[in-house]
């Protein structure tokens, strides 16, 4: 459910959480309206050209089982205190945007249920609801609804990231095993494994010989599936990286200068001490800025006798200094608050420890 665009358009909010739809979507619903038409001339040959009006409103009534599949996410996700950013549609279903992760595997398995839970009684609510109705047009489009809804109910539950299946495969694993990490990369193969098996089936239900609607659609889903199993295994093995990303493993030693010195001379003080980084003091030996590496090689040699070392620094804010003991997720959390390329660290008595350079943090996560 990790699919989208940053062009959705706004369609308004439900329960105070924004929705938007892709422009993708109109895409999707004219491919509907188009392929499902020879259906509904084959069971409401009386329609004509009416049967592309029914066609579309099929599409319009999928999207909006779509629509409540996401919202389920949503509120269940409010339920049990996790914040939600929005909910988008786009041209292969939709997807709900939470700002972090549930805190325990069972709050992940419910979360994820409902979607797919939701759709199941949807198709329910449908297919009973052609016993009372006669009317050809309302009987067709509610007979058709049902068996999407089914579709929609059980695909969403197939043990594969990024479906909502493959989250709750991810909280069962993490549940059983204890580790968070080992259930996302088991659910992201397991994914990868249901995109390879989508481009198998058209083959395998038509004989060997599959139509080009058949193919392009299964290279799409394929696509999609592929992507977001891809990147929900990267984001695994990243934070199972995460427990290394620690400011004391990770801060380069430093040396003092004081604001005023020349970058010449703050180069060659580095070097004597044997370090790479650089710290602005006061007079009182106070730390008051970080030089920022890439400003000091932007300078040519020769002007850098006349340049002060202060001019290549960045005063220190209260979000630039970290102390030891930070680490994992709050180390990102602070660096995500105040992005910078250097960072000072100190330690429990406030003295320099070293300074963190972010390209080292990426350089830890990246890490086969």
């Amino acid at each position: 459910m990790a699919f989208g665009d940053s062009q959705s358009l706004k369609l308004g909010r439900v329960a105070g959480i924004p929705v938007r739809v892709s422009p993708t979507w109109f895409i999707v619903a004219a491919v509907i309206t188009i392929g499902f038409e020879p259906l509904v001339a084959r069971y409401l040959p009386d329609l004509g050209t009416g049967g592309y009006v029914v066609a579309f409103a099929f599409a319009v009534l999928l999207y909006f089982s779509v629509f409540l599949h996401e919202v389920s996410h949503a509120l269940t996700a409010r339920a049990f205190g996790l914040p939600v950013r929005g909910i988008t549609l786009h041209f292969l279903g939709g997807y709900t945007e939470i700002e972090r992760e549930s805190p325990t595997p069972g709050r992940d398995l419910v979360v994820s249920a409902a979607g797919p839970a939701l759709s199941l009684l949807l198709g329910a609510a449908a297919y009973a609801g052609t016993v009372p109705v006669t009317g050809d047009v309302v009987e067709f489009l509610l007979y058709e609804l049902a068996a999407a809804n089914l579709v929609v109910g059980v695909f969403n539950l197939l043990p594969a990231l990024p479906l909502d299946g493959g989250h709750m495969l991810r909280a069962v694993v993490w549940r059983f095993s204890g580790d968070e990490n080992r259930g996302t990369i088991v659910a992201a193969r397991s994914g990868q494994v249901l995109a390879v098996l989508v481009l198998i089936v058209p083959f395998v239900l038509t004989g060997g010989d599959p139509g080009v609607f058949a193919l392009v659609w299964a290279a799409l889903v394929a696509m999609l599936l592929w992507s977001g199993a891809t990147r929900a295994l990267a984001v695994g093995r990243m934070r199972a990286r995460l427990p290394g990303l620690d400011v004391q493993r990770l801060a380069r030693p430093a040396a003092p200068v004081a604001h005023d010195v020349p970058v010449s001379e703050a180069l060659n003080q580095a070097r004597r001490a044997k370090v790479t980084s650089l710290v602005v003091v006061d007079s009182a030996n106070r730390p008051t800025g970080v030089v920022n590496e890439a400003a000091i090689a932007a300078i040519p040699e020769e002007r850098r006798p006349w340049v002060n070392i202060g001019q290549s620094s960045r005063s220190l804010e209260p979000g630039l200094v970290l102390r030891l003991g930070v680490a994992g997720d709050e180390l990102l959390r602070a660096m995500r608050a105040t992005p910078a390329t250097e960072y000072l660290v100190v330690d429990e008595h406030e003295r320099v420890y070293g300074v963190l350079v972010t390209s080292d943090v990426d350089a830890a996560l990246a890490a086969k």
